[in-house]
């Protein structure tokens, strides 16, 4: 699969800018409790040490417990769904597509932030950062060591998610802005559906 396939990670759309960890906690409890769904379009980049950083941008819909689609646009076509017990990675140019279980893994992942339940405690070491710009910022640290990033930070602005950025284990940066985003819509659900084109390759991890 293409390097673009960077994450999996969406949050949720928060309700409230943190003056504290107890008031960042609980806001965070809050709005996953209160959010079913969310709906929008996001900017993706993707930098490393070396070389020029990767630019994508596409869609993405969530459906609380557990679904989810991530669907890059451009540079070309690829997509992510999790229908709430596998998760499919699509890439069309090179016909294949991979399936997982989601497993335990899902819920140590940033991914937990978008679909998985409320257990942020569990999961995560949480903390308010300094705001910049106009938007005020908080860090989600995995507590499982095999996480597939060492850091998560979430940028908030007028009670919404606009920024997130994650560094995985290889130090990369991975960026990622929100726009358009509609909390609690009714979605498809046949967006949580995947079904293999013939002729394509399934591999099963």
């Amino acid at each position: 699969m293409k390097t673009l396939l960077a994450t999996l990670a969406l949050p949720l759309a928060l309700l409230a800018a943190p003056l504290a960890h107890a008031d960042t906690l609980d806001a965070l409890k809050s709005a996953l409790s209160g959010t079913t769904s969310l709906q929008g379009r996001f900017t993706q980049t993707v930098s490393q040490h070396k070389g020029k950083p990767q630019q994508s941008a596409g869609d993405f819909a969530i459906q609380r417990p557990g679904k989810f689609r991530w669907a890059y646009a451009t540079p070309y076509e690829q997509l992510i769904v999790g229908d709430g017990s596998e998760v499919w990675l699509y890439d069309p140019d090179l016909r294949q597509a991979t399936v997982k279980s989601m497993g335990n893994a899902l819920e140590s992942s940033p991914a937990a932030l978008l679909a998985g339940d409320n257990a942020l405690e569990k999961n995560y070491l949480i903390k308010p950062l300094a705001s910049k710009n106009g938007v005020d910022w908080f860090e989600a640290k995995p507590r499982q060591e095999d996480a597939g990033f060492s850091n998560i930070r979430l940028g908030l602005k007028n009670g919404q998610v606009v920024e997130m950025e994650l560094v995985d284990r290889f130090e990369q940066l991975t960026r990622i802005r929100f726009d358009g985003v509609k909390r609690n819509a009714r979605l498809d659900a046949s967006l949580f559906r995947f079904t293999p084109p013939k002729d394509v390759d399934v591999v099963r991890e």
